[in-house]
């Protein structure tokens, strides 16, 4: 997918009360249900598992994290991938809750945008390089055990 540019927004922009929808960087879903309705205590569990964007954090694991809480809830006419979308941003704290709302007038659109997004900005193809050359160097010293090693 090519790399899209953040829609500019202006300081008139902000001003006009017209536009709301340079609140938000998730686009407000379509679906079947009547009503949606997230209990408090869901949201409180997700918060509870904050990203903040910091280097020593793992975006795999807040995101695996992520999905099993939010799989913890059904809502009829409602899709997974929906809920997930939906919830996402209270995931989020700090420097990762602004890299998100860079996303003016709701650009993001699907759950899998969100997550390759996501994943590009932290866990960049950098780190990966990094983390191959790291494996590729393991090497075991011969009065060592693999345990040993490996830690």
């Amino acid at each position: 997918m090519a790399d899209e540019q953040p829609q500019r927004v202006t300081l008139e922009d902000y001003s006009n009360s017209t536009v709301p929808q340079f609140f938000t960087s998730i686009t407000r879903l379509e679906v079947q249900a009547h009503i949606i309705s997230y209990p408090h205590s869901l949201i409180q569990l997700i918060k509870g598992q904050l990203f903040h964007g910091l280097p020593n954090e793992d975006p795999y694991a807040h995101l695996t994290t992520y999905i099993e809480i939010c799989n913890t809830v059904k809502i009829a006419g409602v899709l997974e991938n929906d809920i997930r979308l939906n919830l996402f941003s209270f995931s989020l704290a700090s420097e990762a809750k602004r890299w998100l709302l860079s996303f003016k007038g709701n650009n993001l659109k699907t759950w899998e945008e969100v997550v390759e997004k996501f994943l590009k900005k932290y866990f960049p193809e950098s780190k990966t390089v990094k983390s191959k050359a790291a494996i590729s160097s393991f090497h075991q010293f011969s009065d060592e055990s693999l345990s040993e090693a490996l830690e």
